[in-house]
């Protein structure tokens, strides 16, 4: 009998699962993978982005709220989930940047750090794991610390000698970055919205992006999601803290976005097994090695 596959997806803070591979999240559920969402800390020093909910009860209750927003989400995904119990660090602004509070998330040591993740992986067994890239997808101090702590995991998860502690050695096969945005992707959606006669939300970031690196060169990985867009789009929405429903996210047309950009985007980034690139399947390699093991 073939091997269960298991999928683990590791993120900073709640709604981070909802708005970055979401939609492949929700594909490989659909398929029978076992998906589990880690998320690093409570996002409770999160902004209110929704001005409907930006109030005094809403703020006195936002690690509450934002528990209870993870629930809805996770239902809607079909996705387990696990906390880390990490202190969110917020994003300093200013210029100069102010110090991080202490005892947050990105203050703490990686080694350290590390270790719960590395308990979850030898408890799940992932063969495939998602983060951010060494940048963080957006430079964010969490979701720098989530990526270091991602790979500092996936690299001790399997060695008997490292955190011995904290249970049997696992090894996941692939390690992935996702890649939310490309200036392809961006072009794709801009012009495809101007074809409509539409307004593009994405002028602004095509003006800019020559101040950007553009990380399409990076992609080796595209899974065809788009049937999953609206069950990504449910999932955001029930972040409703963390997202205007009738904001930026949502003014690109469903059928046009499923059309102009029909898939999510990752990095392959450590691989133990052979895959022919590109690929189309995170779990591309894995199959045969699950069903061997």
């Amino acid at each position: 009998m073939a091997e269960q596959l298991r999928l683990m997806a590791v993120h900073a803070h709640p709604d981070d699962e909802s708005s970055k591979g979401a939609a492949t999240t929700a594909k490989y559920v659909a398929q029978g993978v076992d998906v589990l969402v880690v998320t690093c800390t409570g996002g409770e020093r999160g902004s209110v982005l929704n001005p409907k909910l930006d109030r005094p009860d809403v703020w006195a209750n936002i690690a509450d709220i934002r528990r209870a927003e993870m629930d809805a989400a996770r239902a809607i995904l079909g996705v387990d989930q696990a906390w880390l119990g990490f202190v969110d660090s917020g994003l300093p602004e200013g210029d100069p940047l102010p110090p991080l509070p202490g005892g947050c998330f990105a203050l703490q040591d990686v080694e350290v750090a590390a270790g719960p993740l590395v308990r979850l992986m030898r408890e799940f067994r992932p063969h495939v794991v998602t983060t951010y890239d060494e940048e963080g997808g957006y430079p964010h101090p969490d979701h720098i610390m989530c990526h270091k702590v991602s790979v500092a995991a996936f690299e001790a998860a399997g060695d008997p000698e490292r955190y011995p502690e904290l249970g049997a050695p696992w090894q996941p096969l692939k390690l992935y970055y996702d890649i939310g945005f490309s200036k392809a992707k961006i072009m794709a959606l801009h012009e495809g919205m101007l074809a409509a006669g539409l307004e593009s939300p994405y002028e602004e970031w095509l003006t800019r992006w020559e101040d950007r690196p553009d990380k399409g060169p990076r992609i080796t990985t595209r899974v065809e999601c788009a049937e999953y867009f609206p069950v990504r789009d449910d999932a955001l929405r029930a972040h409703a803290t963390q997202v205007d429903p009738d904001g930026f996210w949502f003014h690109v047309p469903m059928e046009l976005q499923q059309r102009a950009w029909p898939t999510e985007d990752f990095q392959l980034a450590r691989s133990v097994v052979d895959s022919p690139m590109p690929e189309s399947d995170l779990f591309a390699g894995v199959r045969e090695t699950a069903h061997a093991r």
